[in-house]
C-alpha cells in the first residue's frame, strides 16, 4: 500500500475521493479500512475476495451482487461505459459503495430525486445481466425463481410457478402503456422506475454484507 503510506497525501487523497463519492473523509477512512481487509492489504480487489466473505455464503444473488462491484455501468461516470472489470481499487469500490449512502437531511428534493433514480439504476443494472438495456422476462423470472427456491420456504416446483406469474404480471403492467406497434421485450428502465414507483428506498437501500454500517459507513467487526 505504498501510495497510501505518507499521511499528508493520503488526507489529501482522502479528499478527493470524498468530493468524488458524497461520503465524508472519516466515512472514507472506515471504507478504506474495510477494502484492506477485504483486498488482504493489496491495493485492488478481487472477485475472489467478495466470494468468500461469510455472510454472502447463501445469498440466492450472491453472483449478481459481486458483479455489481465490477459493472463498470456502476462507476457513475458520464460515458457510461459497459463492460466487466477484473479487479477494482479503492475508488471504483466506493464510487459502488456511494450507491448505498442515504440522502442527508438538507438534501433538496431534487437531489433526492437525483439519488434515488442512481439507486434504481443500480439495482436495475444488477438484474440486466447482458447489459443490454433492458430486464428480459426471462432474467427476470430467474431473479425471482432464485429468490424464493433457495430461501427455504418453498419448493422450487412453487418457486417456478410464482415466478411464472410475477413475469406476466411485469407484462401486464407494461404491455398496455406501449403504442400499438410496440413488441415488448422486457423491462426498459423507466418500465422499472414505475413498477418501483410506490416504494422509498432513498434511506432504506443497505448493504450489510461487507460489515459496514451505511447510515454511517462505519466498520464492525471483519467477518471475513
Amino acid at each position: 500500500m505504498g501510495s497510501w503510506q505518507a499521511r499528508p497525501e493520503r488526507q489529501q487523497r482522502y479528499e478527493e475521493l470524498a468530493h468524488k463519492t458524497g461520503f465524508s473523509t472519516e466515512q472514507i477512512k472506515n471504507l478504506h479500512k474495510r477494502f484492506r481487509q477485504l483486498s488482504g492489504n493489496e491495493e485492488t480487489m478481487s472477485r475472489a475476495n467478495l466470494d468468500s466473505i461469510p455472510a454472502l455464503a447463501n445469498n440466492p444473488i450472491k453472483k449478481q451482487i459481486i458483479d455489481a462491484f465490477f459493472d463498470k455501468r456502476n462507476q457513475q461516470q458520464e460515458d457510461a461505459a459497459v463492460g466487466s472489470l477484473e479487479e477494482i481499487s479503492l475508488e471504483q469500490f466506493l464510487m459502488v459503495m456511494s450507491h448505498f449512502r442515504p440522502p442527508e437531511n438538507k438534501s433538496s428534493e431534487e437531489e433526492r430525486q437525483a439519488i434515488r433514480k442512481r439507486k434504481l439504476r443500480f439495482l436495475f443494472n444488477m438484474h440486466d445481466t447482458d447489459s443490454d438495456g433492458t430486464i428480459t422476462l426471462a432474467e427476470y423470472k430467474k431473479v425471482v425463481e432464485e429468490l424464493l427456491s433457495k430461501s427455504g420456504a418453498i419448493g422450487h416446483e412453487a418457486a417456478k410457478a410464482i415466478a411464472d406469474a410475477a413475469m406476466l404480471e411485469v407484462a401486464s403492467i407494461n404491455v398496455p402503456h406501449m403504442a400499438p406497434d410496440e413488441f415488448y421485450e422486457g423491462i426498459t428502465f423507466e418500465h422499472f422506475e414505475q413498477i418501483l414507483k410506490g416504494l422509498e428506498m432513498e434511506s432504506r437501500m443497505h448493504i450489510r454484507f461487507l460489515d459496514v454500517d451505511t447510515t454511517t459507513m462505519r466498520c464492525g467487526k471483519a467477518t471475513a
